[in-house]
């Protein structure tokens, strides 16, 4: 710990042998040490040199090359070209199919402040054409994450051009509204599949309760009785949404969603399945655009069972000690004579996958 001073990393030792120069902390080293920490695994460790590294910046968010508690210099350039590497926790890559067949995302998350800064390459690690770094920017900015919720489907909207649905599912009037008018044909084809999932209904309606402002009603197939979307069951509500993502004409080219089996009947749960299938497996479907990446989280043992023979479509994630890892179902060796004959949820439940709560 020769080069330590408080904490913090020094260049070499300032004895009278050395050059005997008075020098304080050298704060690129110290970076450098956070990194080194999260290579070897010791994440706790490296986020809180990381943090504290991060609470000596200055009121404009810069820090000096050097640190002493006595004095304060101005930044130069060793911190100021740090490597992003020394701060991203998180990367994701993507690897592209179309319609930039090949190229690789980076992403990396940046937690202070939160930045996502991207880096893409092509197959061969060259750089891209302008025209592709620009396809691929509004591609990324489509990128929607769902985490739905029953009293924002529910709430009326006020018109507005080119209406998406929202992180919690609102605005769900308006897309409809929208795909009434302009996909006609498709939007008879979500009636008839709605009327599949819930045969109580047969078909989605509008009400117009102010100047632009829409809402939504479904019709009893029996009594040709609207019920408002305030009336309607959450889980009836969440259903739509859903089953309203899988209809649209150009849905988001990747989409995530929290949990996409909560609060549904669980009969509706291969329903829900296959409508995330129609966004990923599109001409299977009988659709002509481009297959949508879809990831979902679940705890739904239920859920977990319908991809049973597909164990290449699910990851496990699970906590070791600080960390996240993620593995996927396929890669685990032995797997057929892990689960043999039983239900993958009761395998799952057993603690034998991982992705269950550690005990203390």
């Amino acid at each position: 710990m020769r080069l330590m001073i408080d904490g913090f990393v020094v260049r070499y030792p300032t004895t009278s042998d050395v050059d005997g120069l008075p020098e304080g902390a050298f704060l690129a080293c110290t970076f450098w040490l956070a990194d080194a920490l999260a290579l070897m695994g010791r994440s706790d460790d490296a986020y809180q040199l990381f943090e504290r590294l991060l609470r000596l910046r200055n009121d404009v968010g810069l820090l000096s090359e050097e640190y002493d508690p006595g004095e304060f210099l101005f930044p130069q350039f060793f911190t100021a070209s740090l490597p992003v590497d020394a701060e991203a926790l998180v990367e994701i890559v993507l690897q592209w199919d179309d319609p930039v067949p090949g190229v690789i995302t980076i992403a990396k998350w940046i937690p202070t402040p939160t930045t996502f800064p991207l880096q893409h390459q092509g197959s061969g690690g060259e750089g891209l054409a302008d025209r592709d770094l620009q396809l691929l920017d509004k591609l990324l900015e489509r990128i929607r994450i769902y985490s739905l919720n029953a009293s924002s489907i529910a709430a009326p909207v006020t018109l507005q051009p080119n209406m998406e649905v929202g992180p919690s599912g609102e605005n769900l009037a308006g897309v409809l509204d929208r795909l009434r008018d302009r996909e006609p044909e498709r939007f008879e084809a979500l009636n008839q599949e709605l009327g599949r999932w819930l045969p109580k209904f047969d078909r989605i309606l509008f009400e117009t309760i102010g100047a632009g402002i829409r809402a939504i009603l479904l019709r009893t197939r029996q009594s040709r009785h609207a019920l408002p979307a305030h009336d309607l069951s959450p889980g009836t509500l969440l259903a739509l949404a859903i089953l309203t993502l899988a209809y649209l004409p150009d849905p988001p080219p990747i989409i995530g969603f929290e949990e996409p089996d909560r609060g549904i009947d669980p009969r509706l749960l291969r329903d829900v399945r296959d409508a995330l299938y129609r966004l990923s497996y599109a001409e299977s479907f009988g659709e002509r655009r481009v297959p949508v990446q879809v990831v979902a989280t679940t705890h739904s043992p239920y859920f977990l069972d319908l991809y049973r023979d597909h164990p290449d479509e699910i990851v496990i994630a699970q906590k070791i000690e600080s960390e996240a890892h993620f593995e996927r179902l396929s890669d685990r060796p032995n797997l057929e004579k892990i689960l043999g004959d039983a239900p993958l949820s009761e395998v799952w439940y057993s603690g034998i996958l991982g992705g269950v709560p550690s005990k203390p």
